[in-house]
């Protein structure tokens, strides 16, 4: 019973033999694809893909830091450590949420301040068209703006 375990978790799952299926089909497309490529662009990938092996090298061959909770600590492989200082205070919380009230009140204060300057202006329009001769109902008049418009032409 225990090697037909054994046989079972060796045996790839269907997933996985058709991801492997599709693979081998891709690179052959991609490699009978690349031997139709000139030269110099062959010469191009075969660097880029050097490049890229070099890299993925190198970055499997860094040292990894990793957390220690227990300790607040950030320990790197070299054994060199970098004290974290533990969890954030109240104060570190509340002074990290200072920025975001200062940046709404802004908001807040600049809209304000929009909404002064339109009533204003409106302000300013309305008594200019109340001290003039003219009524106001005569400026929503057709007639009116013709009557503009050939006072304007001499």
């Amino acid at each position: 019973m225990n090697q037909i375990n054994q046989t079972l978790t060796m045996m790839p799952s269907h997933a996985d033999a058709l991801e492997g299926q599709i693979g081998l089909r891709l690179a052959g497309h991609l490699n009978r694809g690349a031997e139709a490529l000139p030269h110099d662009i062959m010469e191009r990938l075969r660097f880029g893909r050097e490049r890229a092996m070099a890299v993925a090298l190198a970055r499997q061959r860094a040292p990894v830091a990793q957390w220690s909770p227990a300790a607040a600590v950030l320990v790197s492989p070299a054994g060199r450590a970098a004290s974290l200082g533990g969890p954030p205070s109240v104060w570190l919380r509340l002074a990290s949420l200072l920025p975001l009230v200062v940046l709404a009140a802004g908001l807040v204060m600049i809209q304000h301040h929009q909404d002064l300057e339109q009533i204003a202006v409106a302000a300013e329009i309305d008594s200019a068209l109340l001290a003039d001769d003219l009524p106001p109902a005569a400026y929503g008049d057709p007639g009116f703006v013709e009557y503009l418009r050939s006072a304007e032409l001499p």
